[in-house]
């Protein structure tokens, strides 16, 4: 299991966002506020800080050791504590300028990029809508550790510009044959039929299918055009029949219907 370090600037959104991810992950969540009223000896100063994130981190591996997620959600504001604190992974809320506390402002230091997982920003929360997508997408990037490369697993192929529900129906036929499926997003140039980059098109299938986390990855790849083999493989190439209602669904009419209604 995972060690997850949610933190950033009193008032970031870091609550918020746990609530969500705990309950979709099925996590312990350990909030710093809470934490805090179990103990008469707390304070802020830097050996308060550090007595605080040892006590945040000895939770996190109670919850490890007993095979469950651990979601730690404080302001942890050092590079030092981050380090001591050792995440598996490390989610940085970078929605504000600065906190409600001036001696908090002080001693925080910003993140250096290479150590975080995940950055999210201010033009990308506030609203429940981007509560609910990073809770998604968060939780297939936590549980992409499950999938299991030396297992049978079933290939998708295509730009998915955008993912839709004919996909999907593919997507289920796949799982089921194996229980897990590896997703080939192909990188195309950017046009009128590929309005989003690969990592958008990423993001968007770990959205829909946050149900399957750690039963799919998906994988960019470049533009392949063509499959071809030689002699006979171990492993086959089909297509999956559907009924017409499945068949008429329309990547380029969803496209359409998205810049009618001002969505691209």
């Amino acid at each position: 299991m995972k060690k997850i370090l949610l933190f950033g600037l009193p008032g970031a959104g870091k609550s918020a966002l746990a609530a969500k991810l705990s309950e979709y992950l099925d996590a312990d969540w350990y909030n710093a506020d809470k934490i805090r009223t179990q103990y008469n000896d707390w304070d802020f100063s830097p050996e308060g800080r550090h007595r605080q994130m040892r006590r945040m981190v000895e939770r996190a591996i109670f919850s490890c050791n007993n095979q469950r997620y651990s979601i730690c959600d404080f302001v942890c504001p050092t590079q030092a504590l981050r380090r001591e604190f050792c995440a598996d992974i490390t989610i940085f809320m970078d929605t504000i300028e600065e906190g409600r506390f001036e001696d908090t402002n002080k001693v925080f230091e910003r993140p250096l990029l290479e150590n975080i997982t995940c950055t999210i920003t201010k033009d990308k929360w506030w609203t429940e809508d981007w509560i609910e997508y990073w809770a998604r997408v968060l939780m297939v990037m936590i549980k992409d550790h499950e999938f299991k490369t030396k297992a049978p697993t079933v290939q998708m192929l295509g730009r998915y510009q955008p993912w839709h529900d004919g996909h999907l129906a593919v997507f289920e036929r796949a799982i089921a044959k194996t229980g897990q499926v590896a997703i080939l997003v192909r990188d195309m140039e950017p046009d009128e039929k590929n309005p989003w980059n690969s990592c958008d098109v990423v993001q968007n299938i770990h959205y829909n299918l946050f149900n399957y986390a750690g039963r799919f990855r998906t994988i960019i790849v470049p533009n392949i055009v063509n499959i071809t083999y030689g002699r006979d493989v171990g492993y086959k190439i089909e297509q999956e029949i559907f009924d017409d209602a499945i068949h008429a669904i329309s990547a380029t009419k969803i496209r359409e219907q998205m810049k009618a209604d001002g969505r691209l």
